[in-house]
This record gives structure tokens, C-alpha cells and sequence, in this order.
């Protein structure tokens, strides 16, 4: 995305746990701006051959309960966490719904942004009752504003400051950490995280394939995302995306506010 490319900038290379004996998670970084050269976006491919992915209820958002999926992986599933990532908006900022476990804790939004788990695991995001709707087949789904990748381009409309629409940015800064999840052509998940606006955001994931995306949680506080080596609590070990994630490593390991996704082996 720059004109003299880093060693490895812009190449996907296998991270994490194998799965039956192959990599499900390829990771890579890039510089998006040719200007502000300095800053940085990761971005994580997920292979849902491989990968089943759950949602996370934090002890604040969405908060009720009591959760199957609580605010923290259980150490019993430690042998097969791969991935894991932030949610979303506040709920009463997202301007979207939150579904799971067969709880309605906010009603879903026609039109709105959506990550939607089916019951087989596989994941996919879209435009609330155009690609996906409330079937039978739907066990959780996570809103967060609108989709700004859309047949495989940023939508139409953004704008660089803009911190009202894509939320409130601490101290009305341009480029601050944000994170998006987007589906690709084959049905696989890719997350992109980084000091970006949200213009950087969408080119990022759609370049990184993503037909459809959304963004995700933003500020250095919210956003995290690990690959995680190791298969008991003596062990395992969550690798950061980005070095300057702020989140330590096992954030998604102990009890936290926030809901998030992890994805598991099949």
C-alpha cells in the first residue's frame, strides 16, 4: 500500500496453533498511508475450514447472564483456542442489536452492520436482512453500525474526520486504534487493527480480501487481538497482533468488561 515496501509488509505468513496438522491463521502487517508512514495495521486471515468461532459475553457488555460463554475462555478450552479478538461499540452505541444464547439482550436493527455465528460454527457479516437475517441456523449475532466494505470496496461516503458516525475518538484524534472484521470471497473471517482513520480501515480490509466488513471496537483501550501457542493454563500464551497493543496478552484468558470472539479447532 506504500510505495517501498518493508521485509514481509503486506505477506501473509502462518501464526499460531496448527490445526490437524495445518495453519488456520495467517497474519501480515502494512503501513495504509504513504504519508504517515509511521503507523501501522495487522491483519489477521482465518481459515473456517479449520476454525469455529464463539462470542463472549463480558461482565459489562452485554452484561445479564448468566452466560455459557461468560467473560473469559474456561482453562478447559484452553487446548483449542487459536484466535481471539474484540467485539464491538457499548450496545448503546453501536446503533445495531446483540443476540446469543437465545437471549435478545438488544433487538436487532434492519439495515445494520452484523457478525452472525451460525449453529455449525462458521461465521459470516453482512447487511441485517440482506445476507443474513434471524434463521434457524443463527445462534449469536453482534451489530456495530454499518458495513464499510461492501462488494468488495470501502463504501461509499467516508470520511476521514468523521468521529461521529465511527465514534468518538479520545481527544477527537484522526488516527486512532480501530479494528474491523470482514468476510472474504471462500467465506473466511479477516480482522485489521491499527493506529487508522476510518477511511485507512476499509481500504485495509478490502485489500486484505474482505468482500464485506464492518468496523469493530476503537481507542487503544478496546482494541486486542492474539494467536495463541500452548494447550493448558501452564502454558498457553497469547502473541499479540501488533506489538503496541495496549491489552496484555491474556486479556481474553480472565474475566474482562467487554464481549470479544474466539475462535477455536475443529
Amino acid at each position: 500500500m506504500v510505495a517501498h515496501p518493508l521485509p514481509n509488509e503486506g505477506v501473509w505468513q502462518p501464526t499460531g496453533k496448527l490445526v490437524n496438522g495445518a495453519p488456520a491463521v495467517y497474519q501480515t502487517f502494512v503501513r495504509p498511508d504513504d504519508v504517515h508512514t509511521s503507523l501501522l495495521a495487522g491483519a489477521i486471515w482465518m481459515d473456517q475450514r479449520r476454525l469455529r468461532t464463539v462470542l463472549y459475553n463480558g461482565i459489562d457488555v452485554p452484561g445479564g447472564g448468566p452466560w455459557l460463554r461468560g467473560a473469559a475462555v474456561a482453562p478447559a478450552d484452553d487446548a483449542s483456542l487459536v484466535a481471539a479478538f474484540n467485539g464491538g461499540f457499548r450496545l448503546d452505541a453501536s446503533r445495531g442489536g446483540y443476540l446469543t444464547e437465545g437471549k435478545v439482550v438488544r433487538p436487532l436493527v434492519p439495515g445494520r452492520a452484523s457478525f452472525v455465528i451460525r449453529n455449525d460454527g462458521t461465521a459470516t457479516i453482512g447487511q441485517w436482512d440482506r445476507e443474513v437475517a434471524l434463521t434457524p441456523d443463527v445462534v449469536s449475532v453482534r451489530q456495530n453500525l454499518d458495513l464499510i466494505v461492501d462488494g468488495g470496496a470501502p463504501v461509499s461516503g467516508l470520511r476521514q474526520n468523521d468521529t461521529s458516525q465511527w465514534g468518538a475518538t479520545l481527544g477527537g484524534e484522526i488516527f486512532v486504534w480501530r479494528s474491523g472484521v470482514g468476510v472474504d470471497a471462500s467465506g473466511n473471517l479477516v480482522y485489521v487493527a491499527g493506529q487508522l482513520d476510518i477511511v485507512s480501515l476499509a481500504n485495509v480490509l478490502a485489500r486484505a480480501g474482505a468482500v464485506r466488513a464492518m468496523e469493530l471496537d476503537i481507542n487503544s483501550g478496546w482494541v486486542s487481538a492474539y494467536v495463541y501457542d500452548g494447550t493448558t493454563p501452564q502454558d498457553i500464551h497469547g502473541v499479540k497482533l501488533l506489538g503496541a497493543i495496549q491489552r496484555p496478552p491474556n486479556r481474553y484468558l480472565q474475566t474482562g468488561s467487554r464481549d470479544f470472539f474466539a475462535l477455536f479447532a475443529r
